[in-house]
Order: structure tokens, then C-alpha cells, then sequence
């Protein structure tokens, strides 16, 4: 273990030969010795001049040797420092146990592996899935077993050289502050893996590791036909539905699913039907980037006379749908229209359950800030409540789960990024549930003689129309980043921009601050987190901005909406009017040609 470290940078080398000392994974030992061999001192300068944070995503990056990235030796401290803070903070931790699963990429089912037998070493109780399982299938199963804590090695849409670590707790929601940083603490206060933290065996050995697989999948569609409101429709409809995994794990799930719907089979992308790690056939494994993500689900329907797309990505926990037009093209919704149209599926199916009467006060819709104002408009004409969380569906579920103690019923949440949670049998988003109540809701409209898009008109007829421009664009460069938004702050008189765009400002919130200029106190109401920038506009023509920076990618990102009541303007002038602004608005505050920034690929 005695290789020559010498970057001249002495705390540099202190982290390197560290890291040599306690990685007992070849192969990344192998990564390190390279790049020392070849004095890259800027690429090991990357990978161990800072760590990785934990946060309330839990953690996500490139698999690669190194303190920055995701490897065995990261696992093993993460699922060390778990442990600590799962014994700390709930002494039931061994007698409740956890739950862990994984998705198709390179090394989850590694990763999975360490994290479980460092908790059996321990004596926690482990349900560990033998085979790839959807996200949702890890709080579902929180739920089901009354466990202590869950974890899912994904990192959900990203690059196929990336992995993720994900969180859930004994609420089965996505964990939140504090536990995130009693977890971060407690990983840093064990980082020297213990004696027997690489010993797999224990996975052979352990009467406390049980295989949750088949009764989970079971209890899953079983649960999920409870509310089943047209069987004998799904069973005659003549839609054809097409469906692509990309390249995931939602395959099997779905068509458990849409069975005991009664549906006759997808027809499926066969390019796409088995998971692959490499996803050969998409640049980004994420349906989120529209039509060039579905090419081959639109190829694929159009061979098989089908009109409507249903794709997840692949861990399953997002959903995209796409409905062929009269004029032969595709409409591939955005997660606003979705939003809206699962929206009133689930106020639809909740009615049907329980009558008129059972929508009050005490029921509820909610939406990430980000997302469309669309089911708040709903919630004015139609009696219920509606709430918005900040960004993430670890707001919405544990929003959720606060809701439910407090005896309210929660029908949906769901937030632009196509993450949907229609009830709360998961109280996280679930691209199998919403892929199989959409498939439903298309066959009952069939039924009544309309399409997905036509009913989407129909809402916004009722309820206002609601128009989004939502994009991003890619920087590389904190500094750039943290420089666009102090300017923002900064631009008129050393406060926010006065008007944009020829607009005039009306609001500012500010979640990286704390402002809300709309509050008598000027503080926000919403949970502030300095770690991120995050800024909201409402303007005099109607528009709601927000400025955002993501944390798990190199991106500012940018929403906008505009609701139109007015019968007076054309649809198609409310667009043009949005997208006018729209441009002026990032050539303004985000400045894309100066800054160097990268625009989203179409």
C-alpha cells in the first residue's frame, strides 16, 4: 500500500493516501494509481479536493474512485454513518429494521450489497430486494413493514456514469432537515470503515435479511386495484398503448400494474424493454427532455396503430405521455399538463369513492412552487385546499404525511418535473401508479368521446389557461452561478430588478435570503436554504418567474406561467405574449451570452 503520493500539495496527498489506505476496491485503487503515475494533478485535485456533501437528496455523482464522487468506499461511510445516527435517534432501529433497493445501473446492486451487510453486522434487520425494483417500491414498503428508514441506490435520470444514494424515513417520506445533517455528521465521525465493513458473507449467513420482492410486488398491484374505478372500459377499450422503460426497471412493474386494470398488454419499445446501464439508445436516459427522449416510443406507436405514449425513466419514478394528434404529430405533455389532468383524475376518482360530499376543507392538492398555479385555480371553484411546498417531493411527502396526521385526506401532488404522487399509497412520486391511472383516465375519456388533449382544453376552459415556458441553461461555473444571482439582487438601487422585460415587478420572494416582499415582516414563509439560489417574481402582466439553481446538476433553471381568465385573448396570443417576455427576461437577468452559458439542447 506503499504508493509514492506527491502532488505538492501536502493536504492533497494527506486525502489521497488516506483513501489508498482504506479502499480496498481494486479497480478504484487502480483509478488513483493512475492518475499518480501520470502526475494528473488537476484530475485528482477534482476528485479529492472536496467531498461529497450529503444532503436531503442524499448524495449523487460520478462513479469514480475519490472523496467527490460515488464509490464502494463512499457507500461504506455513508451507510456507517446511517447506522450511527439510526441507533441514535430511534431505539427501535432493531427490532423495526430498513429497507433497501436498487435500481439497473453499474454498481447499485454493489452498493446496496455494502449497505446492507454493514447494517446486519450491526444486528438491523434488513429487507433487501433480490432484484431491481422501482424507487417507489423502497417508502412503499417503509410503510408496509413499519420500518425505521430506507435507502434506493439510483440517481434517478442522470448520465449512465453516475449513481445515487437515496434516503427515505420511518414516515416513508424522502428524510428532510434535521435528519440530513445528523446523517452528514455521523457519516464524518465514522469515516474509517470498520473491521467488517467489506464482508459480504453476512448477506449468506443472516437470519435478520429477508427478500421483500414478491410480497411487495403483490401488495403493490393489489393495493393499487382498490381504486380501479372502470374495469370493464379498460377491458374493451380500443386505445393501444405503447410504453417504454427506457432502459430501466419499470417494465415488469407496469405490466403487473396495468393487468389487474384490466388493459390487454402495452406494446413495447423493445429497444428500450430491459434495463441497460449503458441506455444505448438515448443521449440523456431522461423522458423529461421531451421528443428527443421518445423518438423511439413515437416510432414504435406509429407501427402499431397506438395513440397514446406512457415511458418512465428509469427507476421508474417519473412519468411521460404523449398523444397522437388528429394531424398526425405528437403532443408530448409537459408535467404542468399532466399536473392538471392527473390533477382532476384524482378529484375525478375521489368523488366517484366517496361522493360529492367527501371534497371539504379537509382535502387537499399540492404543487412545488415551480410548478403550475393550475390546482390552486381548481381548489377556488371546486371546495378543496391547495398547498405548495418547495421544490422536491421530500416537501411534498412530508407536507403530506404532517396532513394526514392531522386527519386531512391528501388526493395528489406533483411538481413540473414530471414526478406525480396520486394519493398516498407512496408518499413520494410514483411513475408506476401515474402511468396506470393515465392509461384509465384515457380510456374513460375514449369512452366519452374525447382524447387526453381535448379534456386538457376543456380544464383550462373551466379553470383558466395556463400557459409555461420552462427551460434551463448549463453552467460549469459556481462562481458564474453565485456572480447572476448577486447581480439579480443587486441590479436596481442595490435591490431586485424594479421591472423586466418593460414589466413591472409587483413581488419578490427570495428563498436564499429569507425576503418576501408580499409579508407584512418581509420574511418568507416557505423554508429558506442558503446552500441554493432560488428567486420568484410576480409581475404586473400576470407572469410568475422563478430563477432557480438544481442540486444535483450544473444548471440554472427558469420557470415562468401565466394564467389567462380573459376570454378577450387568443390562446395563441397568451403564448406569443409569454415567450416576448420570456426572452427578454433571461437576456436581462441571466445575461446567457456573457455568462458562457450553455442553452438546453432541443
Amino acid at each position: 500500500m506503499g504508493e509514492n503520493v506527491d502532488t505538492g500539495d501536502p493536504e492533497l496527498d494527506k486525502t489521497i493516501k488516506q483513501w489508498l489506505e482504506w479502499d480496498r476496491n481494486m479497480a478504484t485503487r487502480q483509478e488513483v494509481i493512475d492518475l499518480l503515475n501520470d502526475h494528473n494533478v488537476d484530475e485528482l485535485r477534482k476528485r479529492f479536493g472536496t467531498r461529497i456533501q450529503f444532503g436531503t437528496a442524499g448524495l449523487r455523482a460520478a462513479m469514480e474512485a475519490g472523496t467527490a464522487r460515488i464509490n464502494d468506499l463512499i457507500i461504506i461511510q455513508t451507510a456507517q454513518g446511517l447506522l450511527r445516527y439510526l441507533e441514535s435517534s430511534n431505539p427501535e432501529c432493531k427490532s423495526r429494521g430498513i429497507v433497501i433497493g436498487y435500481d439497473a445501473r453499474h454498481c447499485s446492486q454493489r452498493y446496496a450489497h455494502l449497505t446492507a451487510a454493514i447494517m446486519l453486522h450491526a444486528g438491523i434487520p434488513v429487507y433487501l430486494y433480490s432484484d431491481i425494483v422501482p424507487t417507489p417500491f423502497v417508502p412503499y414498503a417503509i410503510r408496509k413493514y413499519s420500518c425505521v428508514a430506507g435507502v434506493m441506490v439510483t440517481p434517478s435520470h442522470n448520465p449512465k456514469g453516475d449513481n445515487g444514494y437515496k434516503v427515505y424515513w420511518s414516515n416513508s417520506a424522502q428524510i428532510i432537515s434535521p435528519v440530513d445533517k445528523g446523517i452528514a455528521k455521523n457519516i464524518l465521525e465514522n469515516l474509517e470503515p470498520w473491521s467488517n465493513s467489506w464482508d459480504l458473507s453476512v448477506l449468506e449467513t443472516s437470519k435478520q435479511l429477508q427478500d421483500p420482492y414478491e410480497e411487495i410486488l403483490y401488495s403493490y398491484t393489489q393495493e393499487l386495484k382498490q381504486h380501479c374505478l372502470y374495469r370493464s372500459i379498460n377491458e374493451r377499450t380500443p386505445l393501444q398503448f405503447t410504453y417504454s422503460a427506457m432502459h430501466g426497471v419499470g417494465t415488469k412493474f407496469i405490466n403487473a400494474s396495468v393487468k389487474e386494470f384490466g388493459f390487454k398488454p402495452f406494446v413495447m419499445v423493445k429497444e428500450q424493454v430491459e434495463p441497460d446501464p449503458e441506455f444505448p439508445t438515448v443521449k440523456y436516459p431522461n423522458p423529461e427532455e421531451g421528443k428527443s427522449a421518445l423518438d423511439l416510443s413515437m416510432s414504435t406507436a406509429e407501427a402499431n396503430d397506438s395513440t397514446i405514449i406512457i415511458a418512465n425513466d428509469p427507476d421508474a419514478d417519473r412519468l411521460a405521455v404523449g398523444e397522437k394528434q388528429k394531424n398526425g404529430s405528437w403532443k408530448i405533455f409537459t408535467g404542468n399538463e399532466l399536473g392538471a389532468l392527473l390533477g382532476w383524475w384524482c378529484f375525478h376518482r375521489a368523488k366517484k369513492e366517496n361522493g360529492d360530499s367527501a371534497i371539504s376543507n379537509d382535502v387537499y392538492m399540492l404543487a412545488s412552487t415551480v410548478s403550475s398555479k393550475f390546482l390552486q385555480k381548481m381548489a377556488e371553484k371546486e371546495g378543496f385546499q391547495f398547498l405548495e411546498t418547495l421544490t422536491g417531493f421530500k416537501w411534498m411527502g412530508n407536507k403530506a404525511v404532517e396532513l394526514m396526521e392531522q386527519k386531512k385526506s391528501v388526493l395528489f401532488a406533483y411538481e413540473e418535473a414530471i414526478g406525480f404522487m396520486c394519493g398516498t399509497m407512496v408518499l413520494d412520486k410514483d411513475g408506476v401508479s401515474a402511468g396506470t391511472f393515465t392509461a384509465e383516465m384515457a380510456a374513460y375519456l375514449d369512452s366519452q368521446g374525447m382524447t387526453l388533449t381535448g379534456k386538457l382544453e376543456d380544464l383550462y376552459s373551466r379553470y383558466g389557461y395556463h400557459v409555461s415556458r420552462n427551460s434551463y441553461y448549463i453552467c460549469h461555473n459556481p462562481e458564474t452561478i453565485n456572480a447572476i444571482f448577486a447581480r439579480i439582487r443587486t441590479l436596481d438601487q442595490e435591490s431586485y430588478p424594479s421591472s423586466v422585460g418593460g414589466s413591472k415587478v409587483t413581488s419578490v420572494r427570495d428563498l436564499t435570503t429569507g425576503h418576501d416582499s408580499r409579508q407584512p415582516d418581509k420574511k418568507a414563509i416557505l423554508p429558506v436554504s442558503k446552500s441554493s439560489h432560488m428567486i420568484t417574481f410576480t409581475f404586473d402582466n400576470g407572469v410568475v418567474a422563478t430563477l432557480r439553481t438544481s442540486g444535483t446538476e450544473p444548471k440554472i433553471k427558469y420557470y415562468t406561467e401565466i394564467c389567462a381568465d380573459s376570454a378577450s385573448r387568443t390562446k395563441e396570443d397568451i403564448v406569443s405574449e409569454l415567450n416576448r417576455f420570456v426572452n427578454n427576461l433571461v437576456e436581462e437577468l441571466l445575461q446567457p451570452e456573457m455568462n458562457k452559458l450553455i442553452p438546453k439542447e432541443d
